[in-house]
């Protein structure tokens, strides 16, 4: 009786995988795997490789950003204008916005007009809104 179980069947009767086991077997050595290369790689994968690469993308990230403070000031000052009054749009103003808004510290005059400047063309603003960023 040493190689019979209480069943009445042999060990290698007993030892049989069936197709759950081998599933939770597959999940829980995946999601390991998952884990070990986390905590191998710390956040690496998000980030690109190559220095380069991490260049162009935060500049495409400050260019955006820029743009969109542009857009909110242009936004916010056709608001505040009031019945038949151009709305005033400032550099000062996109750069204060691009500092507060998208944590750009130190953002440069110059990008601040140029954004400006294309994005106060592309809404059309020289019939309702004036600007210094042509100065």
């Amino acid at each position: 009786m040493l190689g019979v179980n209480t069943l009445g069947q042999g060990k290698a009767a007993a030892m049989k995988w069936d197709a759950g086991a081998v599933g939770w077997a597959l999940l829980f050595l995946s999601g390991a795997g998952l884990m070990a290369a986390g905590a191998i790689w710390k956040g690496r994968a998000v980030r690109p490789f190559a220095a380069s690469r991490a260049r162009a993308v935060a500049q495409r990230e400050y260019a955006r950003d820029l743009q969109r403070a542009a857009d909110h000031v242009i936004a916010e000052a056709r608001r505040s204008a009031g019945e038949g009054e151009p709305a005033i749009v400032t550099v000062t103003a996109v750069m204060r916005t691009a500092e507060e808004r998208y944590g750009h510290a130190g953002v440069e005059r110059p990008h601040a007009a140029a954004a400006l400047r294309r994005r106060f063309e592309h809404w059309r603003c020289a019939a309702d809104c004036v600007t210094d960023a042509y100065g």
